[in-house]
């Protein structure tokens, strides 16, 4: 038996195997992601934010090139809100205090 044929075995069970275990599960979350109380949560380093955004936990600013949170409601990623870390984690003991709409203007 030649070693090419015994790896394309092995790679066939491996896929074989993968593919069992996805039967029955939901939709797989991509690397990097986590699902938590519906909401689908992305942390950002602070070198991938090149703006400025507003935490609707705390209404203050998040500077660009902060670490913190991309969060958005599981299947609507345009409705996304960029979160400090520590208001998403304090969201339960605390109440969401951007009284706007989404399309009133964010500064001013």
């Amino acid at each position: 038996m030649a070693s090419g044929s015994r790896r394309s075995a092995m790679r066939a069970a491996a896929l074989e195997a993968l593919k069992r275990d996805d039967e029955g599960a939901g939709p797989r979350v991509p690397a990097g992601e986590r699902v938590e109380d519906g909401s689908v949560v992305r942390s950002v380093a602070g070198t991938a934010s090149a703006r400025p955004y507003r935490c609707p936990g705390c209404d203050q600013e998040l500077p660009a090139g902060s670490p913190h949170l991309v969060v958005w409601p599981e299947g609507r990623p345009d409705d996304r809100r960029h979160w400090h870390t520590a208001c998403w984690a304090a969201r339960d003991r605390r109440g969401v205090k951007v009284h706007r709409s989404k399309n009133a203007p964010r500064y001013g």
